[in-house]
């Protein structure tokens, strides 16, 4: 397989990106989430002239706001579903492998407070052990009350009777996300962000190409390729309606929101994992990026939001789960940021229209993948999870070259190192820079970003010269993950980063200014609990 153990990647450079798209492209991929960048990957790779275009920035919707765990999912496996959770364990082995440098082993304590709860967990979490294969992690322990205490020590103790410890994966998806960009481009793929596709072109009642926008500049551009592949996540079914306004809607959404606390809610290295909440859900407490991450929930709602909003009762849960697990209750003051995303669930072949609206429990959802080709040629991959986004793109990759009688190559992703893997200077670890790089840019940018955060203006300046953001917040949001870590630290950082920003690409004040104020909106409306400030006040 041509460079399958090894990895490529390139600078990303917007202005070659907008001039390439006059090229007729083999694979056009419409979404740069974790599923489309994984087509492009693969595309590429296989040797097709690929193409990406994202409407927002690579990874802005469900991408960066997930659990940040790979893994086959307990839940799928007391619903039965063995074959998705076997898929995904396998998956979790390779994206270890593959990308070591953002995707770690982590343990879980599932703590026991009843007598059967040791016995009847521990069964549970042996067979999604041995699901793995040969692809196993650490192998299913159960423990006593004074292990679980002293695995994870600020667990509440009352009633405690010991727990289960079983390992898991988690990673930074936002940086995933990029290091999947930059694969792509180093396999010769185009990337375009912040370039949404208004209409489909058409020949002969075939899908042939796309009118896209370049947000930037509000020009237009017609670029024909001979499969076009709709990966767009909870926008799904927007892009299907370009293609027929009459087609029947596939995605039913589902928010799920996170809480970031202090590290010292969690100081150990092991998670937490509530296996049954007040609505059948599952509940994790994981120390992630020196903090704490506590999540998720299954709120159905009506449609797609570029930005997501918590809604209070959703903070309230999850405050109230983790309170019951930890020695120390959290308490909205304690909140250092909050975010949500949406989850794109597919609807059942036989369900109405009605599943996945308010009234009907998103939850009771597979979580599996599903693969569509239109009438006209239009190949649309949606649902799934960020665990099986390589699968996902594999099975994508094989139908869209049938649709475009493209020749026929095999997927070589399977062994295939991601961008930074070769990544050796332990802070800049997950930015996947080179040592001539780290040596570079902080010669050249000194200094921290901000006190409570964990990035140098040189880190900043990398990925600003490397990475193709184009606002503010897609550096502070996911190049950089200052907006989750500490909202308020990165409202603080902000005009800094504008600062850097407007140097490095050759902006003006007006422009900083403009950002500095959209990223304050975007971080009071979106990732900070509401009434916080005037509790701490």
């Amino acid at each position: 397989m041509r460079g399958s153990m090894r990895y490529e990647g390139e600078m990303m450079r917007r202005d070659e990106s907008l001039a390439r798209l006059d090229r007729v492209y083999d694979v056009l991929v419409i979404g740069g989430g974790a599923t489309g960048l994984g087509v492009a990957v693969d595309s590429a790779a296989r040797g097709y002239a690929t193409l990406l275009v994202e409407a927002r920035d690579f990874g802005q919707g469900t991408s960066s706001r997930s659990t940040k765990l790979v893994h086959g999912g307990v839940r799928y496996l007391q619903q039965g579903d063995i074959g998705l959770v076997r898929e995904a364990l396998r998956e979790r082995g390779r994206l270890l492998r593959n990308a070591p440098h953002l995707v770690q082993e982590l343990p879980f304590l599932v703590p026991a407070y009843r007598w059967w709860h040791r016995p009847w967990y521990g069964a549970g979490l042996t067979l999604y052990d041995r699901l793995a294969g040969r692809l196993r992690l650490s192998p299913v322990r159960i423990v006593d009350a004074a292990s679980a205490a002293r695995l994870v020590p600020t667990i509440e103790r009352a009633g405690l009777r010991g727990g289960i410890v079983y390992s898991d994966a988690q990673f930074n998806d936002a940086r995933l996300a990029i290091s999947l960009a930059r694969t792509a481009a180093g396999r010769g793929a185009t990337l375009l962000n912040h370039a949404p596709v208004t209409a489909l072109q058409k020949e002969d009642g075939r899908v042939a190409g796309v009118t896209v926008v370049d947000a930037e500049s509000g020009r237009g551009h017609t670029v024909r390729a001979r499969a076009v592949v709709n990966a767009t996540g909870v926008f799904t079914d927007a892009i299907t309606a370009l293609d027929d306004p009459v087609v029947a809607p596939v995605i039913a959404v589902s928010q799920g929101i996170h809480l970031v606390l202090d590290q010292g809610f969690l100081p150990g290295e092991a998670a937490i994992m509530v296996p049954r909440t007040d609505d059948g859900r599952v509940v994790f407490i994981i120390p992630w990026q020196g903090r704490t991450l506590v999540g998720t929930t299954d709120t159905p709602l009506p449609a797609p939001s570029v930005e997501p909003t918590a809604l209070e009762e959703e903070i309230d849960f999850v405050l109230r789960h983790a309170g019951r697990y930890l020695a120390h209750k959290p308490a909205r003051a304690d909140v250092l940021a909050v975010y949500a995303g949406l989850r794109p669930l597919v609807r059942g072949k036989d369900n109405d229209d009605n599943q996945g609206d308010s009234g009907e429990a998103t939850s009771k959802l597979g979580r599996d993948h599903t693969l569509l080709v239109s009438a006209s040629g239009l190949v649309t991959i949606t649902g799934g999870k960020w665990t099986t986004y390589r699968r996902m793109a594999e099975e994508t990759v094989d139908r869209a070259a049938v649709v475009a009688g493209l020749p026929a190559r095999p997927c070589p992703t399977r062994n295939l190192r991601l961008h930074g893997v070769a990544a050796r200077n332990r802070d800049w670890l997950e930015l996947g820079a080179t040592d001539d790089e780290v040596a570079t840019y902080e010669a050249r940018h000194a200094g921290r970003l901000h006190p409570r955060l964990p990035y140098s203006l040189a880190m900043a300046a990398y990925v600003i010269d490397c990475e193709m953001p184009v606002k503010l917040e897609d550096v502070l949001s996911r190049r950089l993950r200052a907006l989750l870590l500490d909202a308020r630290a990165a409202v603080e950082a902000a005009p800094r980063v504008a600062a850097l920003m407007a140097a490095l690409q050759g902006r003006d004040d007006a422009w900083a200014r403009a950002e500095i104020a959209a990223f304050r909106r975007l971080a009071e409306e979106h990732y900070l609990v509401p009434e916080v400030d005037a509790v701490r006040a």
